[in-house]
């Protein structure tokens, strides 16, 4: 039995439709041609379907004779599974200083790879402290030796730049589509 409310605002179905006359498409998908409100609801009703505006928009505008549940509940399905697609870069922070020893700076450069490879964002943080200030170009020549490491898997979205005691960079994925593993 068709339903004769509107549960969704976008699209109306049956008789909260307002057109005098729809443009029809069967439940086939086979085109009806433009008929009247009435007869459109009448043939819905014969086959027990719904009749759901599909492109208000249109002149006249263009209705459907669907199961309106089945297709609310594959809009929602489409909607979730478009959701679950999306996926959110996330930025991950590594602090390093200037006096880091082979194997620690080695640590981090993982750290950093496996980062990259999961699709996230990589900003190493250079930190600067006392008389390390006066040593800045080391620490510069520490994040493009890094960067020039990661070259393979990453591209430069910032180059160092010293803010206040700290040099920041930012390394980006080069391809965004996460690996599984």
């Amino acid at each position: 039995m068709p339903r004769r409310c509107c549960l969704n605002k976008e699209s109306r179905i049956n008789n909260k439709i307002q057109a005098k006359e729809v443009r029809l498409i069967g439940a086939e998908g086979e085109q009806l041609g433009v008929v009247s409100l009435e007869k459109a609801l009448q043939l819905a009703l014969e086959e027990e379907l719904d009749l759901v505006e599909v492109a208000p928009q249109a002149d006249p505008p263009v209705c459907r004779i669907m199961d309106y549940g089945k297709y609310k509940y594959r809009m929602k399905k489409k909607m979730h599974k478009s959701k679950q697609k999306a996926r959110q870069i996330q930025v991950k922070e590594i602090q390093i200083r200037p006096k880091t020893d082979i194997h620690d700076y080695n640590f981090k450069m993982n750290h950093a790879r496996r980062f990259l490879v999961d699709g996230n964002k990589a900003k190493i943080t250079m930190l600067f402290r006392g008389r390390e200030m006066s040593h800045v170009d080391i620490g510069k020549q520490m994040l493009v030796k890094m960067a020039q490491e990661l070259t393979e898997i990453s591209i430069i979205e910032r180059e160092p730049k010293l803010e206040g005691n700290h040099m920041i960079m930012i390394l980006a994925p080069k391809d965004t589509s996460p690996k599984l593993s």
